[in-house]
């Protein structure tokens, strides 16, 4: 992996250039020695720790937001090499399965599948990719789009512009990299609408090209233009959960906004496509369809199309105005339905077979068809989600309204009544004087802009926190009274340990109701939480738990003769539902993706996977082939004793989590002492507060901040702690058979086992210890190294399962990543714990401080290094 290293070092040499360019030369010489001291840090040279912890400590404010922004920078040029390195010749013989349909394909090579299963299975194909603006990416927009020129600049090779690279370099370090202002949602979905934009847009056709590629050599056809295994969806503006500054009137904002960028894209396309249709070759049905004045054209591709350019043109004026003023000047037609754009470019493409002209209907005009059916009327599809509180302190101010009683104080039987009555009952819901409160009215104006939306710009609903079958009928109910023609399907959100074991009763009684599955059209949607059961019970508890409510799920709607759709609400880390995509795939219960695949892409995560048209291209990929795979040989059913030995093993792990977060009186002291979790709500990542509610301790803090925190600190407990404890029982007590047969024969757990060796290796008892002697009191620091021996106990117990001397022993890419990171992390997290003692001596609350921005640049640093860090 020479060539990694090498391009990290070439980059780090123009950063270092840079550095003296304008700090002067003294400044990069401290840096390179700290360098250098960092490396027989991570070596084990107690001395140069020793050193290196003096200098710090020496260093005045300015000179440690230099030191943090020269390792920050360091860490993101880093990643762009690796993400070089990802899609370069050596690293095809490096990376696990560097084609993503290598697997796929030489199964139907050895005839275990006919190519008539293919094309059943691709037809089945369907992934929903759903965008959302939780706050682990920090680095701004303007670096990202710098990052992305010199990751272009490096894909040419020979050819590359080493001075346009200096010049980039040059331009990133005299910009601020932490936001000053926090970014509004607007300002978060304008960034999801730039991903797809500068991204995805390229990269969906070529995509599906591969695609394509793949179903000729296995069928001897591509697949059909119709098919549309891909959408996207998004968050962005429609998660109010928890947010205040998420309203109905930003939610049209937004809404706006996504249908301007898609008409602007669109309008862009099918100029490209005006000029390259220009034969006269067509069809007569084509013909007949030009008007009288137009019989007549050399061009009648370019006279079809016309009309829909100047739709285009028309909708992107109106959908600026309503962005920018509320209002539109004109009640002329605008694009509301795919079926506008995708029924003439049909006809063309028709046209174009007929004549025998295939590879210019399967060109441009396909990759634009493709484009239109992936990305709608908007780009996105919008989903919205709310908290079930808010939900039953509407029907609370309703139902005292009508006289009818106190909706809160009702029990689940009187609720389910009430709502399945009104559900059946043709009069209007709202009495005619009904003045809500401004709450009440938030919520009722957000199920308007829904009535008022057009019904392809919106995905499903979602309810956080759903424990009941009432949460989902009130949803029902409530777009039902504000008019909603085509009401969106109302998706529970099972989260917590005790939801996620009731799902499937509270789904049974759901569909056992009169008239439910009818008003559900056939398909179900449920949503899976990752992050909140993980904080819950702990990640093996909450993995289990997690697979045991799908499996039911699954057979549930099977017998019920429903479609059902899972719904992953996964983040980056382990802890809240993280790792490779393919393996999580093949890890769930057989039959998971039937339905088709829905999954959040979460923070700096979209990113790394989606950024770069050719790492999405790549993604993609690795989504569709373990769909396909899945969806050829399904996973085996868990055996019944694996089954006993995991309920064992997570009722062990989540007593083991539970006891320290829950039990350990010292535990939230020692949280907020060892991590920086008060102090990255300075950080200004993301408009969502870092609470739910602003009073509240841990239980209300959300996942992504739970975790964020203790990833900087790298003890990255929620991600292991419980884990080792169970699988040494479980060895102990005489089962290491059992889980060697679970490991070789069951997807779930060796993807288990897989994560956990991955977690173990980005954590670092001796950073944590690091953190915990500056900056933890005396009476704290037991229940620290508790934690630090018990993370050492958990790291040799798995070691010592796997026969394995070191971790990652077989995953040299792994390794490799994590080696040439170290180096820079070392400073940073030194710097950070000296930040911390300084912040927290001074009481510093001014943001913009030299010592408070230093801390944040450390912040956002120690993220990039860490990559996965919500």
């Amino acid at each position: 992996m020479s060539a990694l290293r090498n391009q990290v070092k070439a980059l780090g040499s123009l950063l270092g250039q840079t550095i003296a360019d304008h700090e002067g030369q003294d400044c990069l010489d401290l840096i390179e020695t700290i360098r250098l001291q960092s490396k027989a840090i991570d070596a084990g040279d107690q001395a140069a720790l020793a050193d290196l912890t003096g200098k710090i400590s020496a260093a005045d404010d300015k000179t440690l937001l230099t030191i943090a922004r020269a390792f920050s920078q360091f860490l993101n040029l880093a990643n762009i090499a690796e993400q070089i390195y990802t899609v370069s010749d050596e690293a095809k013989t490096l990376i696990d399965r560097p084609d993503p349909f290598a697997s796929l394909r030489s199964q139907f090579e050895n005839q275990r599948w006919s190519a008539e299963a293919f094309t059943r299975a691709a037809e089945k194909l369907h992934m929903d990719l759903v965008l959302t603006a939780h706050p682990t990416e920090v680095t701004r927009r303007t670096l990202i789009h710098k990052y992305r020129q010199i990751f272009d600049q490096l894909r040419r090779g020979d050819d590359v512009d080493m001075t346009r690279i200096q010049e980039l370099i040059s331009q990133d370090w005299m910009t601020n990299s932490i936001r000053r202002i926090r970014p509004t949602p607007v300002d978060e979905a304008s960034w999801g609408l730039a991903v797809i934009e500068d991204s995805l847009w390229e990269a969906v056709p070529r995509f599906l090209r591969e695609l394509d590629a793949q179903s000729e050599q296995i069928t001897g056809k591509p697949l059909a233009p119709q098919i549309t295994p891909l959408r996207m969806s998004s968050w962005m503006g429609g998660d109010r959960d928890g947010n205040p500054f998420v309203t109905a009137k930003l939610t049209r904002q937004v809404i706006a906004m996504s249908r301007a960028k898609a008409a602007e894209l669109y309008a862009r396309d099918l100029e490209q496509l005006s000029m390259e249709l220009s034969m006269m070759d067509a069809s007569d049905d084509l013909w007949a369809l030009l008007p009288e004045q137009h019989k007549d054209s050399e061009q009648p591709y370019r006279e079809l199309i016309r009309p829909v350019r100047k739709l285009l043109a028309h909708t992107r004026e109106q959908m600026d105005e309503l962005y920018r003023t509320g209002s539109r000047s004109d009640n002329q037609p605008v694009l509301e339905s795919v079926e506008q754009l995708l029924t003439p470019l049909y006809q063309c493409y028709d046209s174009l077979m007929r004549c025998g002209l295939t590879r210019i209907a399967r060109g441009y005009l396909l990759d634009t068809i493709r484009r239109i059916q992936c990305f709608g009327v908007g780009l996105i599809r919008l989903d919205i989600r709310q908290h079930s509180e808010r939900h039953n302190d509407v029907m609370a101010e309703i139902t005292r309204a009508l006289g009818v009683g106190d909706y809160l104080s009702w029990s689940e039987t009187e609720r389910q009544a009430f709502l399945r009555a009104e559900l059946d009952n043709p009069r209007p819901l709202l009495p005619i004087h009904f003045a809500p409160s401004a709450e009440v009215q938030e919520v009722l104006d957000t199920v308007q802009v829904i009535a008022e939306t057009p019904a392809e710009m919106m995905a499903i609903y979602i309810i956080s926190m759903a424990s009941q079958p009432s949460d989902v009928l009130l949803v029902e109910l409530l777009q039902k009274a504000c008019g909603v023609k085509k009401p969106l399907p109302v998706a529970p959100l099972f989260e917590t340990l005790d939801d996620l074991d009731n799902a499937e009763g509270v789904m049974r009684d759901l569909m056992a109701m009169p008239g439910y599955k009818a008003r559900a059209k056939g398909r179900q949607y449920v949503m899976i939480g990752y992050s909140d059961s993980a904080k819950d019970a702990g990640v093996l508890a909450a993995s289990w738990a997690q697979y045991r409510a799908q499996d039911a799920l699954i057979k549930l709607h099977t017998a019920e003769g429903m479609d059902l759709t899972l719904f992953h609400g996964r983040g980056g880390t382990i802890g809240r539902g993280g790792g490779p995509a393919h393996a999580a795939i093949l890890s769930q219960p057989p039959g998971s993706v039937n339905g088709g695949l829905r999954v959040t892409e979460q923070g700096e995560t979209i990113r790394y996977k989606f950024g770069l048209p050719k790492l999405a291209v790549r993604s993609l990929s690795l989504y569709a082939s373990a769909i396909l795979e899945a969806l050829l040989a399904p996973p085996p059913e868990p055996k019944a004793e694996w089954r006993a030995l995991l309920d064992s093993m997570a009722d062990t792990a989540c007593k083991t989590y539970r006891y320290y977060i829950r039990e350990e009186p010292d535990f939230v002291r020692y949280f907020r002492q060892a991590t920086p979790e008060q102090e990255l709500g300075q950080l200004p990542l993301g408009s969502r507060p870092a609470k739910r509610k602003a009073e509240g301790g841990i239980e209300s803090l959300r996942a992504i901040p739970w975790i964020f925190a203790w990833s900087q600190n790298r003890l990255v407990l929620p991600s292991w702690l419980g884990f080792g404890t169970a699988l040494k029982q479980a060895v102990d007590n005489g089962s290491a058979d059992l889980l060697k047969d679970m490991q070789a024969n069951w997807p779930f757990m060796r993807s288990r086992l897989a994560m956990m060796e991955m977690v173990y290796s980005k954590s670092d008892s001796h950073i944590a210890s690091l953190y915990d002697a500056r900056l933890v009191d005396d009476s704290l620091k037991g229940l620290g190294q508790a934690l630090r021996n018990q993370l050492s106990e958990d790291t040799a117990t798995l070691l010592n399962f796997l026969g394995q001397q070191a971790l990652l022993e077989n995953d040299a890419w792994g390794a490799q990543s994590l080696d040439v990171r170290e180096i820079y992390l070392v400073p940073l997290h030194l710097l950070q714990i000296e930040l911390l003692a300084r912040v927290r001596a001074k009481q510093d609350v001014d943001q913009v401080s030299d010592c408070n921005r230093a801390l944040m640049v450390a912040m956002a640093g120690i993220a990039a290094g860490m990559r996965n860090t919500g």
